[in-house]
């Protein structure tokens, strides 16, 4: 359900989900393979840190946000500067983090 109401979130910004994984392996995958221009990675999936999805869009250059329930705990302190939402977000503070991660000013 969070899924789709980040999805209706991210189509009111004018931003298109290319991609979605609610587990590490699925989420290692599309960060390897996939093409897309940003990502959003809750930080816990399904119990697992999301670390090694940091490490590729890092190698990749690939722009992200974190998401997460808990604040910036878990949250690797080598990208304590990167926009994190806290759950619950609204879709304003979601264009605020989208806007900071991509250098582009929020609509």
């Amino acid at each position: 359900m969070i899924r789709l109401l980040l999805d209706d979130m991210l189509t009111d910004l004018g931003y298109s989900m290319a991609f979605e994984a609610g587990r590490l392996d699925e989420a290692l995958t599309v960060a390897e393979q996939g093409e897309f221009d940003l990502a959003i990675l809750d930080v816990n999936l399904n119990g697992q840190p999301v670390t090694p999805v940091v490490d590729i869009l890092v190698q990749r250059r690939v722009p992200f946000v974190f998401v997460s329930g808990y604040a910036r705990r878990g949250i690797p302190e080598a990208h304590s500067k990167i926009p994190l939402l806290q759950k619950p977000f609204q879709a304003e503070g979601l264009a605020r983090a989208l806007a900071t991660a991509t250098a582009k000013p929020a609509n």
